[in-house]
């Protein structure tokens, strides 16, 4: 595959707008791409730049011959994971859970989304 096509697949981006000692920028990821990040003072800017470091990586993974991440799908997800936590957290937030009228996965759910 070609770094025109890589470039096209469905890859996370992450943006968070920073306020630092910097100043004020976007920083920005590529989920699948470790290392693949960025920043820009405008969005605008952060995702020409984010493009850009995107196409630098790929071509450095490619030009070496390392394998590309390719971004997954949500279908490859169950929705399902367990959580082992202590005892006391469990108690915890089922009194919480329980107190606002939803069950305990709702909650976690709720918490999580956060």
């Amino acid at each position: 595959m070609e770094i025109k096509d890589y470039m096209k697949l469905p890859y996370t981006r992450m943006v968070q707008e920073m306020n630092d000692e910097s100043g004020h920028y976007f920083y920005g990821k590529i989920l699948e791409l470790d290392g693949c990040q960025s920043t820009g003072d405008t969005l605008e800017e952060l995702y020409q730049s984010l493009n850009e470091a995107m196409e630098g990586y790929l071509e450095v993974r490619q030009e070496n011959n390392m394998p590309i991440p390719v971004p997954g799908t949500a279908d490859k997800y169950s929705g399902k994971f367990v959580v082992r936590l202590p005892k006391s957290l469990h108690q915890k937030l089922a009194i919480e859970a329980e107190k606002e009228g939803v069950s305990l996965n709702q909650l976690a759910v709720y918490k999580l989304a956060l």
